[in-house]
């Protein structure tokens, strides 16, 4: 049995992930600050393998202790779904906060680096890697200066880890998404729930299962094919501040 490891399991689009690769065939390293919630998966999970790992990916030191500790029968890692990340507030340059700036650069920058060096040591010939990244990444928006650059970085790693690993026969690509309708704009607002949902006011926007089932198709192709970057939209948007609402 495969075995596909998943940070930020614990809810949104690494919850999705984790259980349509279960329904794939896969065992599972389900990652997370949030053990509860990590308990919750793997019951659900059942009877799928699924071992747990809870650690911050911004704290390199858990991360490594954490890989470390794999036991035998999850200690070869087919897939790595670089999941975990985050946006931490919505602010001119000039106006920003340091502290969601740091959030952000070592969330979704330096977590992806320290997860993926852990792990490319359990990953052999036949590996995939994905990474999360965003269509702020490939447009800029306003007020989004810290997260799409932070983004920009996922997109420019995922290129040069492809090169870096393609004599290892390891495939890695990333996954872009507008607008998903999950737990980051509660995040980026801090709890401010009004706000975030105005976000997705008029708008059928993509859910967590939708970005998902694009992972899990583009883990299962033949070994010599590589979907090497997508990006989705919902149907409604068009750029990454080009949205058409209803009403």
């Amino acid at each position: 049995m495969k075995t596909a490891f998943i940070t930020g399991a614990s809810s949104g689009i690494g919850r999705a992930t984790a259980v349509a690769l279960a329904g794939a065939g896969f065992q599972l390293v389900i990652t997370g600050r949030r053990r509860e919630r990590l308990d919750a998966l793997a019951q659900q999970l059942a009877p799928t393998p699924v071992h747990m790992l809870t650690f911050d990916v911004r704290d390199r030191a858990a991360v490594e202790a954490a890989v470390a500790e794999l036991p035998d029968t999850f200690a070869h890692v087919d897939v790595l779904i670089n999941n975990a990340g985050n946006a931490h507030g919505l602010a001119s340059i000039q106006e920003g906060d340091p502290a969601d700036w740091d959030a952000m650069m070592d969330g979704n920058v330096k977590g992806l680096l320290y997860v993926s060096r852990a792990v490319l040591p359990r990953m052999g010939e036949g590996g995939f890697i994905v990474n999360l990244g965003s269509i702020a990444g490939h447009e800029a928006y306003a007020n989004g200066n810290v997260y799409c650059a932070s983004k920009a970085a996922v997109s420019m790693l995922t290129r040069t880890m492809r090169i870096d690993l393609l004599p290892k026969g390891i495939r890695v690509a990333e996954v872009a998404p507008g607008m998903v309708e999950t737990e980051f704009s509660e995040v980026r607002f801090k709890g401010d729930e009004e706000r975030a949902a105005n976000v997705y006011k008029g708008v059928q926007a993509l859910q967590a299962a939708d970005i998902a089932d694009i992972i899990q198709f583009m883990v299962t192709r033949p070994p010599h094919v590589q979907l090497a970057e997508v990006i989705v939209f919902p149907a409604a948007q068009a750029a990454a501040s080009t949205v058409k609402r209803a009403g």
